[in-house]
């Protein structure tokens, strides 16, 4: 799992195998990441809002993202049961999400990254870095 900011530029990330859910993944991926400020201070590690796609629709995870203070936005399930938490007004950032799959594509492009070929995830870590580190040279 990655966070990228508004730009799609890696931010920190999560590696884990495939089989937890994404739900249970989304507080250890932003626990990773900490944008260094401007002048003096921690670096910050709460973004206002998340953007997710449907697999976060949780109304467990909706409360957790709320006691720290980021505001997740996604939309609801076709399925869902429950009443509806947003309107149409918070979804309308949805609509820049194209930013955080257009990072996946350019991760897509290193095929070491598609296909796990290394047994060893300290190796596949690094090679994880180095492509996101290339993304961000890119970008500037």
């Amino acid at each position: 799992m990655v966070v990228v900011d508004g730009q799609g530029i890696p931010l920190g990330k999560h590696l884990d195998s495939a089989s937890p859910n994404e739900v249970t993944l989304i507080e250890k991926t932003l626990d990773a990441v900490a944008v260094p400020r401007q002048g003096p201070g921690r670096p910050k590690k709460t973004p206002q809002r998340l953007i997710y796609d449907r697999a976060a629709d949780s109304d467990p995870l909706r409360k957790r993202m709320a006691k720290r203070g980021t505001e997740l936005i996604c939309p609801h399930r076709a399925n869902r049961s429950k009443p509806k938490t947003q309107d149409g007004r918070k979804l309308r950032r949805y609509k820049r999400r194209w930013k955080v799959e257009r990072t996946f594509a350019w991760l897509g492009n290193f095929r070491r990254l598609v296909v796990r070929y290394e047994r060893s995830i300290v190796m596949y870590s690094a090679f994880f870095h180095l492509a996101c580190l290339i993304i961000t040279l890119r970008q500037f």
